[in-house]
């Protein structure tokens, strides 16, 4: 557990430094010298390597070594990306790109899934959006039960799409969701009509209503869209 722990802690700094431009693009090292930085194994020093190989954040060469690479080659719809660009500079870029690829997925999303939604996760849905209703009117928009329930939301939304490629992006809205929580811009007492709107949502794919879901989505994005407009608080 503690090589684990340890593992995740460099590629959580690595990650982080490489995306927020601390360790620039262009810089060059090798596993030999991130061993002697970071104090850790050769095996914790490569698995790290191999994560931000497949993040699109470093390029290995058996001539050069290690180099960071530029934006454009980045994975910029993992995880763990998205996390760490939302603790940077950039966040409210981010935050506003993020939102406008929600935008174009959610919605498209919402049109299929009111041909495909089981029932299953129609009720997962639906008590989703009822657990959503009760934390914000009790002002806990902004807790982590609140954040558990949108995030099972919109993620059994991208399932009952019934599109592979659309459901792949879980991991991405969760990310998304969780980003903005953790800035402070999720409020504790969220628009009753915008927790309403969940619950239509989740009537109209019961209904088989592709248009009225598909509208539902929509408004759902302008709502975060006018949130995320907003200053992002300092740290």
């Amino acid at each position: 557990m503690a090589g684990k722990n340890l593992h995740q802690q460099v590629l959580a700094e690595l990650g982080r430094a490489i995306v927020t431009g601390a360790v620039p693009s262009g810089y060059r090292t090798t596993v030999a010298q991130l061993e002697e930085r970071y104090g850790i194994s050769r095996s914790v020093a490569r698995e790290v390597v191999r994560v931000l190989e497949v993040l699109g954040l470093l390029r290995s060469s058996t001539k050069i070594g290690l180099t960071v690479t530029p934006s454009n080659e980045w994975n910029l719809l993992a995880p763990e990306v998205i996390r760490w660009r939302l603790e940077s500079p950039e966040k409210a870029f981010q935050l506003k790109t993020l939102t406008e690829l929600r935008r174009g997925i959610e919605p498209a999303a919402a049109r299929y899934a009111a041909q495909r939604v089981t029932w299953q996760q129609l009720q997962e849905m639906r008590r989703c959006a009822a657990e959503m209703q009760r934390l914000g009117a009790a002002g806990r928009g902004d807790s982590p039960e609140f954040l558990a329930a949108d995030i099972g939301f919109h993620t059994t939304l991208l399932e009952a799409s019934g599109n592979e490629m659309l459901a792949t992006l879980a991991g991405t809205i969760t990310a998304i969701l969780t980003g903005r929580n953790e800035l402070g811009l999720t409020p504790a007492r969220p628009a009753a009509e915008n927790l309403d709107t969940h619950v239509r949502l989740a009537d109209a794919l019961a209904d088989g209503d592709a248009a009225r879901a598909e509208q539902l989505a929509v408004a759902l994005v302008d709502v975060v869209e006018e949130e995320v407009a907003q200053p992002v608080p300092a740290p």
